[in-house]
């Protein structure tokens, strides 16, 4: 596929695809409802430490070591539970065991004190997972090119949390997904199996907060939503939860839960979106959109600045409201706001591409030919993830235009070009003699001071100082 056409099929309207039938969703009437006394187990996990540990070798066991999972594994394990990572990529436990992980420092340094500790374990063996008090999901859900939600990894993790599952579990969710899915994928093939959720499991889901890159808020620190299937569920989930976390705000449901995760990144995604409208406003009318900003932000109240950009990369922003979107769809509910927003992030990095041609056109040198620097490619500042990165389908649409690109990056050493290739990150860009560089991810560390001699620059992150050679998106 074509640069162009991933640009185009991003756009287009994406193919319906059928969430789970109406019989792999039914479910017990007895899962609705408080089990009755003699049938329900009597102790709700982890009210006291020694609960689990009566019965089971460890108390918690994480499935995916990723970017949530890890850090989530780790402050467990720092509270002093016995802790078992599972994941099923074997270079993903050597670049753990390797101390190479993309951390905070204060990750860093418990993922070093974890690896010392015989209560923590990493594996790919997922039969462990009987062995385990409690099992929290932390994979990855993304969606594909035409934006329609891929939930092969979640239905893989999940398959094997039902089939190793045991009395006496609680099996929570963190992973963004559409509302319904802990009941669909956990609650129901339990019961499949004769696993009451609330009588002889617990069954839950609690949205992931984890902000990578940023350490200005701890893990203990961030309150943690939980819903669980029953509301014997949900206790057992919100003491799982207060084992790592100071606050723990219980709702009536997964659904309920599942639905707020949804909310805060389609909230993110629809400011975004809002806030690229208003800088191609501004400029229309020959003002600084970040000069209106930054006057707005200083209102105590009634208003969150969000600032515009060459597009949303990352796991949440650019996925999460597609889950939504996709299953409204088979309801045959519209939602005009979400949906625009959504596609005028979709588009921002084809706009990138044509502002390039635009720049470049005044300066007689069309995009053909024309040696393009993209300065920064991680989805967001000092952080190695180039996942959705908006700087992949810049790159890919310039080079099918034509263009030379090369990049740079300290986070990020090689990044794929859109056509089968990979591009290494140039060791000084200054000396690569660019006609156009685009300012796409500035990092803390970064050096953008030999800008000023550049020949063009086109600012996407609109914070570059004004100089007579920069050019806004």
């Amino acid at each position: 596929m074509t640069p162009n056409t991933k640009t185009k099929n991003r756009r287009a309207k994406a193919p319906e695809v059928p969430p789970l039938s109406d019989a792999e969703t039914q479910w017990p009437d007895e899962m609705t409802r408080n089990v009755a006394p003699a049938q329900a187990i009597t102790t709700v996990p982890f009210s006291e430490p020694a609960d689990a540990a009566q019965a089971f070798s460890f108390d918690v066991a994480i499935v995916g070591l990723g970017y949530v999972g890890l850090p989530t594994a780790l402050a467990i394990n720092a509270s002093g539970r016995r802790v078992l990572g599972l994941d099923v990529s074997e270079a993903r436990l050597a670049v753990i065991r390797s101390q190479e992980a993309d951390l905070l420092d204060s990750d860093k340094v418990r993922l070093e004190s974890a690896l010392s500790d015989p209560a923590f374990m990493i594996s790919t063996d997922l039969s462990l997972l009987a062995r385990a008090a409690a099992v929290v999901v932390c994979v990855p859900t993304p969606v594909d090119p035409y934006l329609v939600p891929d939930l092969g990894i979640l239905r893989a993790a999940c398959a094997s949390v039902v089939e190793f599952a045991v009395p006496g579990q609680l099996l929570m969710l963190t992973s963004t997904t559409y509302v319904g899915s802990t009941r669909d994928l956990l609650a129901t093939p339990l019961a499949a199996r004769g696993l009451i959720p609330g009588r002889d499991v617990f069954v839950a889901f609690s949205p992931e907060r984890i902000n990578p890159g940023v350490d200005a808020f701890s893990h203990e620190d961030v309150p943690r939503v939980v819903g669980g299937v029953t509301q014997a569920c949900g206790d057992a989930a919100a003491a799982l939860l207060g084992m790592s976390t100071k606050l723990v705000h219980k709702v009536p449901s997964a659904d309920v839960a599942e639905m707020t995760k949804l909310v805060e990144n389609t909230f993110r995604a629809v400011n975004i979106a809002l806030a690229n409208e208003f800088a191609d406003i501004c400029q229309g009318l020959g003002m600084e959109v970040m000069d209106v900003i930054d006057a707005a932000s200083t209102k105590p109240y009634g208003y969150m600045p969000f600032t515009p950009g060459p597009g949303v990369g990352g796991h949440c922003i650019p996925c999460d409201p597609h889950y939504l979107l996709w299953q409204l769809r088979k309801a045959r509910v519209t939602s005009p706001v979400i949906e625009h927003a959504m596609a005028g992030i979709a588009g921002r990095p084809h706009q990138v591409v044509e502002k390039a041609r635009k720049i470049l056109s005044e300066r007689n040198h069309g995009l053909t030919g024309a040696r393009v620097l993209v300065l920064g490619v991680a989805y967001k500042p000092d952080v190695e993830d180039l996942r959705e990165s908006p700087a992949l389908e810049i790159i890919a649409e310039l080079i099918a235009d034509g263009a030379d690109v090369a990049y740079h990056d300290q986070w990020c050493p090689t990044a794929p070009d859109g056509h089968g290739g990979q591009l290494q990150s140039l060791a000084d860009p200054r000396l690569w003699e660019a006609d156009l560089v685009i300012m796409h991810t500035k990092h803390s560390a970064m050096d953008v001071g030999w800008l000023a001699e550049a020949p063009a620059v086109l600012d996407t992150t609109y914070r570059l100082p004004a100089h007579a050679n920069v050019t806004r998106l």
